[in-house]
């Protein structure tokens, strides 16, 4: 029970989901921080994780005021490591961005430290920040990542509640990267849907495809966090179809200038920053 209150009391704090008065000078104490251990007690993540990685926000709406007051632009990358005690709320890491937007900086640098800072304060770990200014821009082109897309089967479907049974693993041990852009789920809070793909990667008995496509879409009524969502499908998979190696990685997109991808791994590093055409 007091799990169950400590979860409500968190989420209720929360101004996802409020009516909000923005900010365009500097406030750090807009950001707000949800435990991971909210989520990870559910999935039995109390002692040692199976997994590492890192949560990989890319921010397009950072702009600034340099010295002689004219308007600056970056784009912004911040890797949050999945071993810190909270994960960032993205609401307010939104408003937190905007209030950037009417303040001074002397140089772009002060405004990387500014965000190593802030944000490695709410998430409780120290965070990694890239910022890349309007030159850099041509070089982020949108492409994909490697793998099999799953979302072409015929099946039929009639169940969209979230049901881990669906997944199935027997037979040939294979090596294999699986894609699905059918990944939908809905914030914990305000109930607005959250759109993604997802890449998994592993290495065990192979996995049933149509089986898996399922269980993807048995997220489309279930209400989760984004990171919270990428770790339920790692420890599904490994729960039900027990491979040796498991990666799973999450592009979903942007709202209010935000795009958040998280990515878990027994095995491997995250991948070099690849952008999606739906993001």
């Amino acid at each position: 029970m007091s799990e169950i209150i400590d979860k409500q009391t968190t989420l209720v704090g929360l101004s996802l989901g409020k009516a909000t008065e923005y900010r365009e000078i500097y406030s750090p104490d807009l950001l707000q921080a949800v435990p991971r251990s909210m989520n990870r007690v559910e999935l039995n993540l109390t002692a040692e994780l199976p997994f590492y990685g890192t949560d990989r926000w890319n921010g397009y709406e950072l702009s600034w005021l340099n010295s002689k007051g004219k308007p600056q632009v970056a784009i912004m990358r911040c890797e949050v490591p999945v071993y810190s005690p909270n994960l960032i709320e993205s609401k307010s890491f939104k408003l937190y961005l905007n209030s950037f937007n009417q303040s001074h900086f002397d140089s772009i640098s002060l405004v990387a430290e500014a965000l190593t800072k802030d944000l490695s304060q709410c998430a409780g770990e120290k965070v990694q920040i890239e910022l890349f200014k309007p030159a850099a821009f041509s070089q982020m082109q949108i492409s994909s990542l490697d793998a099999v897309s799953i979302d072409d089967l015929d099946i039929e479907v009639k169940n969209y509640q979230l049901n881990p049974s669906n997944l199935i693993a027997a037979g040939k041990q294979i090596e294999e990267t699986l894609t699905s852009d059918l990944l939908k789920s809905n914030c914990l809070i305000t109930n607005q849907p959250d759109w993604g793909s997802v890449f998994i990667r592993y290495q065990g008995q192979q996995i049933n495809h149509e089986g898996l496509l399922r269980y993807l879409i048995s997220f489309r009524q279930h209400n989760e966090f984004h990171e919270q969502c990428v770790e339920r499908i790692f420890c599904d998979i490994m729960t039900h179809c027990k491979p040796k190696k498991l990666s799973v990685y999450a592009r979903y997109t942007r709202r209010g200038g935000l795009d958040i991808n998280p990515f878990r791994s027994n095995f491997e590093k995250i991948y070099p920053e690849v952008r999606l055409a739906r993001q």
